[in-house]
């Protein structure tokens, strides 16, 4: 058994980048970016006006000001102004010649002349200038990004509309076990749904891999073998679950190695999840899950996903956040670091869900996230504060 922080770093070293592809703007959302993105112009590429206003003389405040012109956004300035005037001016518009500043509409008044008259001063130039954002060749984003909405707009404003993005890596995923049927079928005495498979598509998903899922293979060494066989000259990784354990039939481990994956580690000092098993072959990586839902949660949080966005070149970060405690946290089993399912209340602290255990997975339904409580530490006193995990 290795600590969490060994699997992690075997996990992380098998990680290679598996290639790019180039995609249409429209489709790039959530992507993994795959190249240098530069400015082809000056952001502003010229100078703007910020607000709808008045651009005049800095010099010839506090006025009154004569307008000469009205310059709408997209529109290119006719005249120069000189001093006592100003042109009217729409956000977003190119500032006119001999003009240094914009004064915003609402600190104006026109007077019975048709002069604008200043109402509030203000030291604000409200003038985007040339370059301000960046400069041509500057680099605005680079390979690893995740492409969010603000990306994209990025992407758009350079001209980038056919990004260079990471392969998506293709994951297959198999359940185990004569206990469970399909979702849609009525189990029958001593059965149950398959949940992990599931929940496991969901997590690969969520990092945006593509995802096969082969079914339910019964506890027999052949059915395993044929299913992992399959997965693996499919897919880049393959995801078990069940059949990891010590029992008379967790046959997982065992084939793997028949198939030829050489097995990394075995179990985790880690609750829940202790045995989970990763290997790799020259074809794929496989993870061999816990059969317990909570379990192959937290593993697919912690080891999972963050392998599968390192395969495209992504260094993924858990969201979290420090919080008090709003009771004290005990844990008998202070031999591995044990993740404890929490809710966040109204008032910002922390509070343990109810969790009757690792098969509990309708309990994380009602979670915030979890709290680590490290190996070898008994207790946690309430007010301390904690890193609030979510997955």
């Amino acid at each position: 058994m290795i600590s969490f922080d060994e699997a992690y770093a075997i996990v992380m070293k098998n990680a290679r980048l598996l290639g790019t592809e180039t995609v249409e703007l429209r489709d790039a959302l959530h992507r993994i970016l795959a190249q240098e993105v530069c400015a082809d112009s000056d952001i502003p590429p010229f100078d703007k006006s910020a607000m709808d206003g008045y651009a005049c003389r800095g010099a010839d405040l506090p006025g009154p000001f004569r307008v000469i012109e009205v310059v709408q956004a997209g529109a290119t300035p006719q005249k120069t102004v000189g001093p006592g005037e100003c042109a009217k001016i729409m956000t977003g518009a190119m500032i006119s010649d001999g003009a240094d500043q914009v004064l915003m509409l609402e600190d104006t008044d026109t007077d019975a002349e048709g002069l604008v008259c200043i109402t509030r001063p203000s030291k604000k130039s409200h003038i985007r200038y040339k370059g301000e954002d960046a400069h041509t060749g500057e680099v605005l984003l680079r390979p690893g990004a995740k492409l969010g909405p603000q990306h994209l707009a990025t992407l758009a404003t350079v001209g980038c509309v056919q990004p260079v993005v990471a392969r998506r890596p293709r994951v297959g995923i198999i359940a185990t076990g004569d206990e469970l049927v399909e979702p849609h079928e009525t189990p029958g005495l001593s059965q149950i749904r398959t949940s992990n498979s599931h929940q496991i598509r969901g997590h690969a998903e969520s990092t945006g891999a593509l995802t096969t899922y082969y079914g339910i293979a019964r506890d027999e060494e052949a059915a395993i073998e044929a299913a992992l066989r399959r997965a693996e000259a499919e897919n880049d990784v393959v995801l078990l679950s069940g059949g990891v354990s010590k029992g008379d039939f967790d046959f997982v481990p065992t084939i793997m190695a028949k198939v030829g994956f050489e097995i990394l580690f075995d179990a985790i000092a880690l609750k829940p999840g202790k045995p989970t098993t990763f290997a790799v072959s020259s074809k794929a990586c496989c993870f061999g899950l816990p059969g317990n839902p909570v379990s192959t949660f937290v593993q697919c949080g912690i080891l999972v996903k963050p392998f599968l966005y390192a395969l495209m070149g992504h260094a993924y970060r858990m969201p979290q956040s420090w919080l008090p405690l709003g009771e004290e946290f005990r844990d008998r089993a202070a031999g591995r670091e044990t993740w404890v399912p929490v809710r966040i209340t109204t008032d910002n602290t922390v509070l343990r869900c109810e969790y009757h255990g690792s098969a509990h997975v309708t309990g994380l339904c009602e979670s915030d996230g979890f709290v680590v409580i490290p190996q070898g530490t008994d207790l946690i006193e309430k007010g301390s504060l904690v890193c609030v995990r979510s997955i």
